[in-house]
């Protein structure tokens, strides 16, 4: 097992595409969504950030290298980590931009600087909820059925990532298109490019050159010389915060996104599992949340996660190497200024055909690492990642009509009667995509004990869904002027339906029998 091999190279175009992707979102969101000044999303926000992605990176890399030694095997793929793109979002919408709007309120002299405190707490106790929650993921891992895991990866990755690359990828069909031809020849079809050039390279060089050529590239503004900005602690930043209160009035998002978090990687090492690669879940799932406290100490507002995507990035033949230089390549460009200059030089479409296969690949991976009959468990775990993208999708589209932006409308319930109009049932898709990483698991879970027939555990599996509804992690939503989001406190009629629910499947052993006469669904 070797630190380096020439097909990490393909790893990382692909792995560090999207973290540049993370970054720009996180340099866009800051600066013209909350408004802060540009020398604190690059002089603070974006070095934290750095400093996170590398500690992590460079821990998964030793961490594959040294599986690979002790086993003899030269194939161990690192696990990919990066930026967590959900918690970008939910820190930005739910914690960031409510605090501005509350100290604007209240006069503040600097609201930004009072957003940015605000962010620094919710990563810290992010963090934190990761860290602990090391230490018990293993058991709860133990308990859940593969399918639930990777359903629920794969309804992620089939939404946030593959959907949303392919809607760019046919708005940009020159590029898309073609740059797309060159990944499935390379990564579905096995073959090489003569010279043993990288296929990565290959993608995202003719992605490049099509962009230049068709007027994509270069970007409107041209940015201005790089500089060297070194992170420095911001241990000052978070007494304030914390003496303002900030951990318990954002207590209602810091807590479910950190267990969504644990969730999520803890899923990710499981697809890593079923890959080949295993690796043991406390000292895996305590590296990513020593990031992301690193990085709030140092200035990150966001959350680092192990990544989804692990078999992709194996299959590509990356190794070790892919993940040490994903934390250099971060560290450069969000230290010296030049993040700006890449997003002017190489669009993202360039490389966006790489990580709409990597969603193709996790999807594919959740119905071929399970039994064949859990395929419907799958897809039942697929539904509430897809609805929570769905969500997404019509939020976004409100908040480019102008809602929840300052001069705008507000996100109320008048926007979900609206929508009843055309039977659009959105005050659904609000529901399930709150919580929807827990509601996807334990359905797909319940799902598979039932295909198994093993029904008080299909009970079991609902009565979960009941509590977790019961505390609010689950369903329970509120709006705020932008954006929707879970509010601890209970949901009663999902905690109903769960225990009707529960009670079907415990009911089933004495008013059913077994019928294996026709095929499933029939």
């Amino acid at each position: 097992m070797r630190w380096f091999v020439r097909s990490d190279l393909d790893g990382f175009f692909g792995l560090a595409l999207d973290n540049l992707v993370q970054l720009l979102l996180i340099d866009a969101l800051c600066r013209y969504v909350l408004g802060l000044d540009a020398a604190l999303v690059r002089g603070h926000i974006l070095p934290g950030t750095a400093i996170a992605v590398l500690i992590g990176n460079v821990f998964y890399a030793r961490q594959a290298v040294l599986l690979g030694r002790k086993e003899g095997r030269s194939d161990r793929c690192a696990l990919p980590y990066g930026i967590n793109t959900v918690s970008v979002f939910a820190f930005v919408f739910l914690v960031m931009l409510p605090a501005k709007l509350a100290a604007q309120a209240a006069g503040a002299a600097d609201p930004g600087r009072v957003a940015f405190r605000a962010g620094l707490v919710a990563c810290l106790g992010s963090g934190l909820i990761e860290l602990f929650g090391s230490f018990v993921a293993e058991k709860l891992r133990k308990i859940t059925p593969r399918a639930a895991l990777l359903s629920t990866l794969a309804g992620i990755a089939i939404g946030f990532i593959s959907l949303g690359f392919l809607f760019r990828t046919f708005a940009r069909p020159v590029v898309g298109l073609t740059t797309l031809a060159v990944v499935l020849l390379v990564y579905f079809g096995r073959v090489r490019f003569k010279g043993g050039i990288p296929g990565g390279l290959v993608a995202v060089a003719m992605g490049t050159l099509l962009a230049w050529v068709t007027g994509i590239a270069p970007g409107a503004v041209k940015p201005g010389p790089p500089g060297l900005t070194l992170p420095v602690p911001v241990l000052g930043e978070i007494i304030e915060a914390l003496r303002a209160g900030d951990l318990v009035t954002y207590a209602a998002v810091i807590v479910p996104m950190g267990l969504f978090n644990v969730l999520g990687s803890l899923q990710n090492i499981e697809s890593a599992e079923a890959a080949g690669d295993r690796y043991p879940t406390e000292p895996s799932l305590a590296a990513n949340g020593i990031g992301t406290i690193v990085g709030a100490l140092f200035g990150s507002c966001f959350p680092t996660t192990i990544y989804i995507g692990h078999p992709g990035w194996k299959a590509l033949g990356a190794r070790a190497g892919y993940s040490v230089m994903n934390g250099v390549f971060v560290t450069i460009i969000c230290m010296t200024g030049t993040l700006a200059h890449i997003a002017w030089a190489v669009p993202i479409d360039a490389g966006m055909a790489i990580v709409l296969w990597i969603g193709i690949v996790i999807g594919a991976q959740a119905f071929s690492a399970v039994k064949p009959e859990h395929a419907p468990a799958v897809i039942v775990g697929l539904l509430p990642g897809l609805g929570a993208w769905g969500a997404m999708l019509a939020k976004n589209g409100l908040r480019a009509a102008g809602f929840g932006m300052p001069g705008g409308g507000v996100f109320d319930k008048t926007l979900t009667d609206k929508f009843m109009a055309s039977d659009t049932w959105i005050d659904g898709a609000f529901a399930l995509e709150q919580g929807f990483i827990f509601s996807s698991m334990l359905l797909a879970a319940a799902t598979v004990e039932v295909i198994e027939r093993r029904f008080l555990r299909a009970a079991g599996w609902c009565v979960a869904c009941a509590a977790l509804s019961a505390t609010g992690l689950m369903h329970a939503y509120d709006f705020t002027p932008g954006d929707t989001r879970l509010v601890l406190r209970p949901a009663w009629p999902f905690v109903i339906g769960y225990l009707l629910m529960a009670a079907c499947f415990a009911a089933a052993k004495w008013v059913t029998k077994p019928d294996d006469s026709g095929a499933a669904g029939h």
